[in-house]
């Protein structure tokens, strides 16, 4: 187990009608509410094979009685109460630096592509970079990894726009940064995105 890494999965509580609203628009509330719930179990289990501790960062409140283990190399926290995500992801990192972590990626669990491999080439590319990058075919990015804080990252962002992968990228530079970005994924977050994922298991993940 490699202590000095940390993946933080940020993750919204499952309530109906609080979670995947742009898909739900279109399919309904519960079918979106039983995608996110399948997409979790996903995450979780990618996530299990990814070397390093785990830190779930809840939206809502702290969920002890979930599919997510109470036990290392997990552990739970809550978001920061903020609306702005910069600020939500910047406390995040703020916290896992102050707890001795050398290397910090971030993901959500909106991402059906993203496996294990992903997630470990990530943290790969930080044995000799200072950041990487996942970006989605959005315009926003589904990974983001630092070896230490650079707040200039979650500042003067459009959040869910198709601006915030190329806007951090800029950042980057102007830091001087030696990054990688990884492959190209695709965020599920409304019904045409579906599409991208194999029609039998998309009608296993609606149930």
């Amino acid at each position: 187990m490699n202590k000095k890494r940390l993946l933080i999965i940020f993750v919204k509580n499952p309530e109906l009608g609080k979670c995947k609203t742009r898909l739900a628009a279109t399919i309904g509330d519960k079918k979106a509410l039983n995608f996110y719930r399948n997409m979790l179990h996903r995450t979780k289990q990618v996530t299990e094979k990814v070397d390093g501790n785990k830190a779930i960062y809840y939206s809502s409140f702290l969920d002890f009685d979930d599919l997510w283990s109470n036990e290392p190399p997990f552990y739970k926290a809550l978001q920061k109460q903020n609306p702005d995500l910069g600020i939500k992801m910047k406390s995040a990192f703020e916290e896992a630096f102050q707890n001795g972590y050398e290397s910090v990626c971030i993901i959500g669990s909106d991402c059906w592509a993203l496996d294990d491999k992903v997630i470990e080439q990530a943290f790969k590319a930080l044995e000799s970079k200072d950041a990487v990058l996942g970006p989605s075919n959005d315009g926003g990015y589904y990974l983001l990894g630092m070896n230490q804080l650079h707040s200039e990252v979650f500042s003067d962002k459009e959040w869910s726009t198709e601006t915030v992968a190329p806007s951090t990228i800029k950042d980057f530079k102007k830091l001087g940064l030696k990054y990688v970005l990884l492959q190209e994924l695709t965020d599920i977050d409304n019904e045409e995105d579906l599409r991208t994922i194999p029609k039998a298991q998309i009608e296993r993940l609606l149930k």
